[in-house]
């Protein structure tokens, strides 16, 4: 029982990073469909930046604020510099772009930092909690405590305020929100603010626990894309559960199976999906648009 309550911590831990990047590849998937294969960059660049801030001496709260920020004003740059150029492309040639991106991000990281692993202290001590004989970490704690504060977040943006809902009308049928006035342009623009802040705030939050190097958004970032996928590409709340899913799910095969298979995990599950179910677990948006 200790053992398995100790996978299922791991695994949820690390399940609420990919659901925040889920959630990143949702929101600009939803504005503009387009997969945004450079959202693990975001992830490693917030974790990096926090870890470059905090070393430079500044109060823990302003340098997880900056690692927010810069993250989200270089997805606004990638969006007006790599994406609204070519707005109408096809959907594999935007692909390419965003990987190109992704290449781009790290190799200034890679330049910058170097390609030393790097470490942040965790927020609230290092001191284990146990329950039922398994240990759970502080910043565990704080993983699935913002992640759930952002779910709720983005409930209450898109459900009661007026940018969330016009954001919402653009993922449903972008041509009728701007007969009806919505500025479709600054919608994407506001959706990749958001998605690579959410990635970036997921790097923050995981970095204490796993640490961080120029290269750990590849892996981040493919097991995000999956955990939307499962969960239904398009799908906000199908992401965070399919994000919970694939981390619980790597956890148990590393732990009861192999750590060698641990990487697999997430795209065995992805196949196993869209075999039997194409559209995810709970029925994401189709992806022929109007």
């Amino acid at each position: 029982m200790a053992q398995f309550l100790q996978f299922l911590f791991s695994g949820i831990t690390v399940g609420a990073t990919y659901a925040l990047a889920a959630l990143g590849f949702t929101l600009i998937y939803n504005a503009s469909n387009v997969i945004n294969f450079a959202q693990g960059e975001f992830i490693m660049l917030g974790g990096m930046l926090a870890v470059f801030f905090s070393h430079l001496g500044l109060p823990l709260p302003l340098a997880l604020l900056l690692a927010i920020a810069i993250p989200a004003i270089v997805g606004i740059v990638m969006e007006k510099v790599a994406i609204e150029p070519v707005k109408g492309a096809e959907t594999v040639s935007l692909i390419i772009i965003t990987i190109g991106a992704s290449l781009v991000i790290r190799g200034l990281v890679q330049i910058g930092f170097g390609k030393g692993t790097h470490s942040l202290a965790p927020f609230s001590g290092d001191a284990p909690i146990e329950i039922l004989g398994a240990t759970l970490l502080p910043q565990s704690l704080w993983v699935l405590g913002v992640t759930a504060l952002v779910v709720v977040a983005l409930w209450y943006f898109f459900s009661r305020t007026l940018t969330g809902k016009a954001m919402l009308a653009t993922s449903f049928n972008r041509t009728a929100a701007e007969l009806v006035g919505i500025n479709t342009s600054w919608v994407l623009f506001m959706s990749f603010a958001m998605s690579a802040a959410l990635g970036a705030l997921g790097g923050i939050l995981v970095t204490p626990i796993t640490m961080t190097s120029y290269d750990v958004g590849i892996m981040l970032g493919l097991k995000g894309f999956v955990a939307a996928v499962v969960g239904g590409l398009g799908n906000g709340l199908g992401a965070v559960l399919g994000g919970l899913l694939v981390g619980v799910l790597e956890a148990m095969g590393a732990g009861y199976i192999s750590s060698a298979y641990k990487d697999s995990m997430p795209f065995v599950l992805i196949l196993f999906i869209l075999f039997f179910m194409p559209r995810g677990l709970f029925g994401g948006k189709s992806t022929d648009r109007v």
